[in-house]
């Protein structure tokens, strides 16, 4: 993507069931097991699809560990009734060089013109942690099927705001909008959060977002 090219809207305002995933991916990077609970009770009472708030499920276990990722589908498993599926071909082991091609797809479409730069500078960092990155992070999980890149990149800012990861919040930010969310729905997700956030990192947030808008505004 051009750096003066628009990305194409695709989540150009906020509806309820993603308000809910926001408000999920937040309790379980940073809230407790209760927290967790509430937020997911919520989601099922609201209607949001099931298939979502599973994926959001997963996807948690990059940001927020395993032991959460764990907890957390324990109490949808509970709350909803839904038994998981059978089987999930999306997860079998020979399917990591697919995981490698979206990964390095996905990867490109949240990063956009920052993404070779973003590849250097993590193999500077470790090599292990950049093929991990593409392969596992946004291959094999954040290219799943079940839902859409700009949802999940509206997760992932929740669940950097709520650990205070400023960095990774800035990159995502940005994310999101490539990812074809609105830049108003983004400034709503973050009014969302400020119920779950402390009141100096609302403001702080805030104040970052809109840094990273007036770089969009002036593209």
């Amino acid at each position: 993507m051009s750096h003066h090219a628009r990305p194409t809207v695709i989540l150009p305002a906020l509806d309820d069931a993603t308000r809910h995933l926001v408000l999920v991916a937040a309790a379980i990077s940073g809230g407790s097991e209760a927290d967790s609970r509430s937020a997911l009770a919520a989601a099922h009472a609201a209607a949001v699809p099931g298939l979502w708030v599973e994926e959001v499920v997963l996807q948690s276990y990059l940001f927020a560990g395993f032991p959460r990722a764990l907890n957390a589908m324990r109490e949808w498993r509970r709350i909803s009734g839904q038994r998981a599926p059978a089987d999930d071909p999306r997860s079998a082991l020979d399917q990591a060089p697919t995981w490698a091609a979206d990964g390095e797809a996905t990867c490109a479409v949240v990063y956009g013109d920052f993404y070779r730069r973003l590849r250097h500078n993590i193999a500077e960092l470790h090599p292990a942690l950049d093929a991990w990155m593409i392969v596992d992070g946004y291959g094999k999980v954040l290219s799943r099927d079940g839902l859409d890149l700009a949802r999940r990149e509206l997760c992932v800012v929740a669940a950097c705001a709520v650990q205070g990861q400023d960095r990774q919040l800035h990159s995502h930010l940005h994310g999101a909008v490539n990812a074809g969310v609105a830049p108003d729905v983004v400034a709503q997700v973050l009014e969302v959060l400020e119920q779950v956030l402390p009141a100096d990192a609302a403001q702080r947030y805030r104040l970052l977002w809109r840094r990273v808008r007036q770089g969009f505004d002036a593209a």
